[in-house]
């Protein structure tokens, strides 16, 4: 059975530096807490370490079709083989002294064997 009088005495007995301990421990526990999930702690700088690896392959690849295009666009205005290969190939066009032809897969084709 306990008594009053005991738990005063356990009181008395404690180290004075006890509760100073505790909430020190309390307050490195809050600041943790804060670091690893509060804004703008580790969670989010990874996810933003991670969006910005992505945008940098993005933009990778943007410039490199830009570049494409750039080429393309310089090769229309200077060359006329570009705008001739574009109109064969996209719309089907043939000059006036060409003759076309086209051939019509009837049906499947017997494969040949050379080696016997």
């Amino acid at each position: 059975m306990n008594h009053p009088y005991r738990v005063r005495e356990t009181l008395r007995d404690l180290n004075p530096m006890t509760p100073l301990v505790l909430i020190l421990l309390l307050l490195l526990g809050g600041l943790q807490f804060k670091l690893w999930n509060g804004q703008g702690g580790l969670v989010e700088w990874s996810a933003l370490r991670e969006q910005r690896h992505n945008q940098i392959l993005e933009n990778r690849r943007l410039k490199e079709r830009n570049s494409s295009l750039e080429a393309e666009v310089a090769d229309l205005k200077d060359g006329l083989e570009a705008i001739e290969e574009r109109a064969r190939s996209e719309m089907g066009m043939i000059k006036t002294d060409e003759v076309f032809y086209q051939i019509i897969d009837t049906g499947p084709r017997k494969s040949i064997d050379p080696i016997r």
